[in-house]
């Protein structure tokens, strides 16, 4: 996991790229968690949402086979992030929470691609798709460290 971290910290040296990083993931993680709530169910054997909580599920089963302390981490900000979805699902319901998940998710992706003009380099994600998965455990071990973890992997 820290290979991996240290290689996205090399892509990611601009301050006002790390800026948007921080404004732009945890939206885009949101809106991925929000738009598998949204997929449909069978309704006899699940509930709105599962495909959500199953993609949670394995991801935090891939964050905890490189690193426990950031899975524990990031289970934590799934937990909130799936709650939020819960409460804005029971609000607003299925189709206007897709879309409000829709319009967040083009414009936090934008707002990386302007980062990484400033940054000068192409996303890591482009390279690897793993990298998508380490963009949120890159934030979540700065944030680890910021909360005075020293070792956050």
């Amino acid at each position: 996991m820290q290979d991996w971290l240290d290689s996205y910290s090399n892509d990611h040296r601009n301050p006002v790229n790390q800026v948007f990083h921080w404004c732009c993931v945890p939206p885009i993680v949101w809106t991925v968690i929000a738009l598998l709530w949204t997929a449909p169910v069978p309704s006899a054997y699940l509930r709105p949402g599962a495909w959500a909580v199953a993609a949670m599920v394995l991801a935090f089963y891939w964050y905890w086979k490189h690193s426990r302390r950031l899975a524990l981490a990031l289970l934590l900000a799934f937990a909130v992030l799936g709650l939020l979805t819960h409460f804005l699902y029971g609000q607003l319901g299925a189709t206007n929470l897709r879309w409000l998940a829709v319009g967040v998710f083009v414009v936090a992706w934008i707002g990386q691609f302007i980062g990484h003009k400033f940054e000068g380099r192409r996303p890591s994600f482009l390279t690897d798709l793993a990298y998508l998965l380490i963009g949120p455990a890159w934030l979540m071990a700065k944030l680890l460290r910021r909360l005075g973890f020293k070792h956050a992997v």
